[in-house]
């Protein structure tokens, strides 16, 4: 379990972009410790062979077809500085808030069962009498 996803301060302030991005790391996170798959198609022998020692294994097909695998940002720019610059220069959290607002003007969440409204209800009634709070 993570804790504390889109806190700042300390737990004091909470912060919708940050939120997002954490959810991206934690994206990220899983992705890594599910590990990498080991298997002939993986190892790139036959890839390697072709190349050889010391030749350029980034521009092989192989390699543009498994690299997205590896990592899937939505919201990390690994664009090379000038190229990132040329296309407004917007940060991961600024494209975070872009997403957050995204969320927040189109989503609607799924109706909460009828079961679960009343197991809600109940502890709420149960709260309010611990707390001498009449309903």
């Amino acid at each position: 379990m993570i804790y504390g996803s889109g806190m700042l301060e300390s737990g004091i302030t909470f912060d919708y972009g940050q939120l997002v991005l954490d959810c991206e790391f934690a994206r990220m996170i899983k992705h890594t410790i599910q590990g990498i798959p080991v298997n002939d198609e993986t190892l790139a022998i036959d890839t390697i062979k072709e190349i050889g020692p010391g030749k350029d294994f980034l521009m092989h097909k192989h390699t543009f077809k498994h690299m997205r695998e590896q990592s899937k940002p939505e919201l990390i720019d690994r664009k090379m500085r000038g190229t990132w610059e040329k296309a407004g220069e917007k940060t991961a959290y600024e494209r975070a808030m872009v997403k957050v607002r995204h969320i927040l003007e189109n989503h609607t969440p799924d109706p909460l069962s009828d079961d679960i409204l009343a197991t809600i209800r109940s502890i709420v009634v149960e709260a309010e009498k611990e707390m001498g709070i009449k309903s």
